[in-house]
């Protein structure tokens, strides 16, 4: 005769630091505006470089419109982790809002900066950037980007 025997049992969650779900709204918001602020100023980045990255064929606007919000979005989240890390989750406005344009600028240095024409180059964008992609229009759409994402971020925290 076969015998069960009930062993319980705990499952453990760790909760990430910060509120995810309004990183993600603020990074897809922040993405948004930049994005239609790429549109008319520098188009060719949105249907060809972005696309690129990740093996469309240019033009491809669609897809290059969709990636970058993706990215938003993801940025979004690792923004919320590190208020949460940080200490600012919680705080004033003006200290959220701070915040996101410094990562915002961050984002910039690194990503569209440094990372991007490497990327290119990698795989064979005929028009990839030279190192280091130093764009005005660049840096203010990240800013512009952070600066939304701090303040959505600020206004969805404690839903």
């Amino acid at each position: 005769m076969a015998s069960e025997t009930a062993t319980p049992t705990t499952t453990a969650t760790q909760q990430l630091p910060g509120n995810w779900k309004a990183g993600a709204a603020g990074g897809i918001v922040g993405a948004l505006v930049f994005g239609a602020m790429m549109a008319v100023m520098s188009p060719g980045v949105l249907q060809g470089a972005i696309p690129s990255v990740y093996g469309f064929s240019p033009p491809n606007g669609a897809a290059g419109f969709t990636i970058h919000i993706a990215h938003g979005a993801v940025l979004g989240v690792v923004f919320a982790a590190l208020l949460g890390v940080t200490g600012l989750s919680g705080s004033a406005a003006r200290k959220q809002v701070g915040a996101g344009l410094a990562y915002g600028l961050l984002a910039w240095v690194v990503l569209a900066v440094i990372v991007m024409p490497i990327w290119l180059q990698a795989v064979g964008f005929g028009m990839a950037p030279e190192l280091p992609n130093i764009g005005t229009q660049s840096l203010i759409g990240h800013a512009v980007y952070g600066v939304v994402l701090g303040g959505v971020y600020y206004a969805l925290e404690g839903i």
